[in-house]
């Protein structure tokens, strides 16, 4: 398996998700190698290896982003269409986690390409059960391709 920086790279702007999600990760010992970005704008700079995050290997993606959808400065369908429009990020696993139940959402999701769209449940010990359910996953039991090298843009 290839080293990466990142294993799980989270996009959420709610600081409650983001507080349970990183404490169910710690709880179930699947990962310590998680990045938080709060916008999508800041989500496109880590995996561009843009402004903050230019020191960055664009040869050491993440395995797996959990992306919001309602984001600030640019929302998660953006976010989602970008990623899968550039060779460098196509193959990045991308789960839509969101509260939107929305079915617009859910097939632009698909039709740009997500891997997986789930709607958060409401609840500690759901949400909880979820992301260590997610992660296990996509960090145990899916195989994974490693990239090509990527050339820098």
């Amino acid at each position: 398996m290839a080293s990466h920086d990142t294993d799980i790279l989270l996009v959420e702007d709610d600081p409650q998700d983001v507080e349970l999600a990183l404490f169910a990760l710690r709880k179930s010992n699947l990962t310590s190698l998680i990045q938080v970005v709060r916008d999508g704008e800041e989500a496109l700079d880590f995996l561009f290896c843009n402004g903050q995050f230019s020191g960055r290997s664009f040869n050491h993606p993440p395995r797996v982003v959990f992306l919001d959808l309602k984001l600030p400065k640019v929302d998660g369908l953006q976010v989602l269409r970008e990623l899968k429009n550039d060779p460098r990020t196509k193959m990045i696993p991308i789960v839509v986690m969101t509260s939107s139940a929305e079915q617009r959402d859910l097939q632009e999701g698909y039709k740009l390409g997500v891997n997986s769209y789930i709607q958060k449940p409401v609840g500690f010990d759901a949400f909880q059960k979820l992301i260590t359910d997610l992660s296990y996953y996509w960090l145990k039991t899916n195989q994974i391709s490693s990239p090509p090298v990527a050339a820098r843009a």
